[in-house]
């Protein structure tokens, strides 16, 4: 089979579930704004998975004893995660009385009892080299394999080099890219299934969504929590619309509909 044929029935396979998607909700770091839970938590995802919403993000960095776990900052407790144990981590809770999650911990939840919610899987680039950001990908795609939750996670990065070595070792998963410079077609000629871009990008470059959607990239759009730029994206009929505010996202949809 040639390239071409392959890549095209990647894109099948990947673009299968969000063709059916209009502006389904992603909950940014999990559903955890309305009711104060911790960013990134098991509660968020939990609520997430609740809620019946079609997405949940998360975040993935790798200690210095090669733990993988979910956080959205570089830091945590004034701790630099990529050159801390994970032992000493853990030492601080979440504001819930949870610990710091590991990705294992993070999927199996996301596993547990969800028949709707796509895991949106951040990567985060190394701030150590490009080099260890990618065997951080790489170690996060066999765990998630190991799961058997490949089939309901997606990879999402603003580091381009991380798809790229994520497309190396699994042909089938689906990539969208997070930093906003390069177009639809791009992107696709690397592989990659879908644009996730902070919505001033696509204001910027309206011509984008319908090459996105001519070429059968995934559209989606962050972090959307205003009325006015959910009604914007709403309007322009996106796969996936990520936001704090899931509820009221659900809400705006509903008056749109």
């Amino acid at each position: 089979m040639s390239k071409i044929k392959i890549f095209s029935a990647v894109c099948l396979i990947a673009f299968s579930f969000c063709n059916a998607q209009k502006n389904a909700i992603v909950a940014h770091r999990g559903a955890w704004k309305k009711n104060n839970l911790p960013e990134n938590s098991i509660a968020s995802l939990r609520h997430a998975i609740d809620l019946k919403l079609p997405g949940s993000e998360f975040d993935v960095w790798r200690t210095a004893d090669d733990s993988l776990v979910i956080n959205h900052d570089a830091h945590y407790n004034k701790l630099l995660i990529e050159e801390t144990n994970y032992a000493d981590l853990i030492k601080f809770k979440l504001s819930n009385g949870e610990k710091l999650p590991t990705l294992h911990e993070y999927i199996s939840e996301g596993m547990r009892n969800n028949k709707q919610t796509l895991l949106v899987c951040e990567i985060k680039p190394s701030e150590i080299s490009k080099e260890r950001g990618q065997k951080t990908a790489v170690a996060a795609v066999e765990t998630i394999k190991k799961l058997k939750a490949n089939k309901n996670t997606c990879y999402i990065s603003f580091d381009y080099d991380i798809l790229k070595k994520i497309r190396e070792i699994d042909s089938k998963t689906s990539l969208q890219y997070l930093e906003g410079n390069k177009s639809p077609k791009e992107v696709k000629a690397d592989k990659i299934n879908g644009v996730d871009y902070h919505y001033s990008v696509f204001q910027k470059h309206p011509e984008w969504i319908q090459e996105a959607k001519d070429n059968k990239i995934i559209l989606n759009a962050w972090t959307v929590n205003d009325v006015k730029d959910m009604d914007w994206i709403i309007a322009h009929k996106f796969n996936y619309i990520t936001t704090n505010e899931p509820e009221l996202l659900k809400e705006r949809k509903e008056v749109k509909n």
